[in-house]
This record gives structure tokens, C-alpha cells and sequence, in this order.
């Protein structure tokens, strides 16, 4: 596998928005995803030299250490992403967060948006309270039940 084969393939996540491509051939297998913390490409046997003049070693893996998730406090519930996407926190980049550390919100309150396969949708805060922490940074990808948010109850 060359340098260039996987760049070609992060380019095409970007492009398209995927979170992962996974590829199998012969006895080599590559695995990326994106917005999480660990990335991973693996080759086994002899497939190491596939492609590769002789005498050139295989890149080593390198594998990050995984953040630990976000807890909640005891008086704070964690707003989570209901879907895979890009987050937003604001409506257009001209414009101010939907809310910032302070915030009061409501149940109705919009919060954020999260761009999935080109639909933007509406994330509402779902809870009452004030924001006390945001999770995530404006343009980051997000997985699924990923938290964003926290709110202390009010």
C-alpha cells in the first residue's frame, strides 16, 4: 500500500463525509476512520512488501492513545449527538454560537447543527438548564451519542 494510495483514500473521506472505508486485498487490510481518536491501518505477513521495492521497510502503526469521554457532573446532564456528522455551533460562519458556557436553554432551545450527507439538522437542547461546558469545536467531526454539550439543572 503506498503513501499516496492512502492519501487518495483520506481525500475521499473528506470529500464525501464518510466516518470510515475499510479495504481488504490479499492478506493486507486497511482501516481508517475519521472523527475519532484512533486510527488504525493493518497489514499482516508477507503483504508488508506488496507494492514496495525490495529492501524498503513497512511504515510502522502508530495508535494514539483514546481520550476518556466526557463525564457528567452530578447536576449535569449531557447533551449527545443523535447521529454521525459534522458539528456546527453556529447557523453560517458570520454568525454568533447558537448558545456559549452560561447560556440558559430550554428543551425547544437549538443548540447546535450537524451536517449529515448534506442536510443540516437542528440539535435542541432537550433538557432545562445552563450550559456549563462545550465538548466539541465548531467544524469537528461527531459520532454517534458523542457528548456536545453539559448542562447543570437549574
Amino acid at each position: 500500500m503506498e503513501l499516496e494510495h492512502i492519501k487518495g483514500l483520506v481525500s475521499l473521506m473528506v470529500e464525501n463525509d464518510l466516518s470510515r472505508i475499510e479495504i481488504r486485498e490479499g492478506d493486507t487490510h486497511i482501516l481508517l476512520r475519521r472523527g475519532q481518536p484512533v486510527v488504525t491501518a493493518v497489514q499482516a505477513g508477507p503483504a508488508m512488501q506488496v507494492g514496495m521495492p525490495a529492501g524498503i521497510p513497512a511504515m510502522p502503526v502508530a495508535q494514539p492513545a483514546a481520550a476518556a469521554p466526557p463525564m457528567a457532573a452530578a447536576n449535569e446532564t449531557l447533551i449527545r449527538s443523535p447521529m454521525v456528522g459534522t458539528f456546527y455551533s453556529k447557523p453560517d460562519p458570520s454568525s454568533a454560537n447558537f448558545v456559549s458556557i452560561g447560556d440558559s436553554v430550554n428543551a425547544n432551545s437549538v443548540v447546535c447543527l450537524i451536517e449529515a450527507m448534506k442536510v443540516f439538522n437542528e440539535i435542541k437542547a432537550e433538557c432545562t438548564g445552563r450550559i456549563t461546558r462545550m465538548l466539541v469545536e465548531n467544524g469537528k467531526a461527531v459520532e454517534y451519542d458523542q457528548p456536545l454539550f453539559a448542562v447543570a439543572s437549574t
